[in-house]
């Protein structure tokens, strides 16, 4: 019997340590780039090879995740509710850090020959972002710069972007204003510390 329950407590921390393991924690204070790059030094050297890749800053990449996931990475849309209280079906197939699509992150795989990318590894996430910001300056001539058009056009589709979906949505048009105000935000806040953490993670960019 002894056996039994130490057996079963065994089992029970593991299951309970795998489940607690299985998201990544989001960072305490998601307003201050330095310190959610202080806690996730990792986070830095990515944002900073997709800028070396796809010429989109940081701090651009870093407010679209903000917005998109919170920076939680199996985030997804809510549930749609049937009577006010009963969850169905989730609006799409939106995933991740970066909130991609099915369709659109098979064709970022396709495009990039990076087949073994998930959409909840923070790097593939953010490099994604990068591949997206590039294909949206060169289809709609959108510079890498501009956060806010540049959301606009990674929620509504460039498609969606060229046809001017987004004119009509004015909670949409106001949460593009924030991510803007966010990734400015980020630019100022990064460049006191961005030195230290370049000297950091340099030596892992030969480029």
């Amino acid at each position: 019997m002894y056996n039994t329950i130490v057996g079963n407590l065994g089992y029970a921390y593991i299951l309970c340590f795998t489940l607690l393991s299985a998201c990544a924690s989001v960072p305490s204070n998601v307003n201050q780039i330095c310190e959610i790059f202080t806690e996730e030094p990792d986070w830095f050297d990515e944002t900073y090879a997709v800028e070396k890749k796809w010429g989109v800053p940081i701090s651009v990449q870093m407010a679209i995740v903000r917005q998109e996931s919170g920076f939680q990475d199996q985030a997804r849309p809510p549930r749609k509710k049937l009577l006010g209280f009963i969850p169905t079906f989730r609006p799409s197939s939106a995933y991740g850090y970066a909130q991609a699509i099915d369709g659109t992150w098979e064709k970022y795989q396709k495009q990039t020959g990076n087949q073994r990318a998930d959409r909840d590894d923070f790097a593939d996430a953010v490099d994604f972002i990068g591949w997206y910001v590039q294909e949206s300056h060169v289809r709609l001539n959108i510079p890498k710069t501009d956060a806010r058009r540049q959301y606009l056009a990674y929620h509504e589709g460039q498609g969606g972007y060229a046809r001017g979906s987004h004119r009509q949505k004015k909670w949409l048009l106001a949460v593009a204003k924030k991510v803007a105000r966010q990734a400015e935000q980020y630019r100022r806040q990064l460049q006191p510390c961005r030195a230290a953490f370049e000297d950091r993670s340099g030596w892992w960019w030969p480029f």
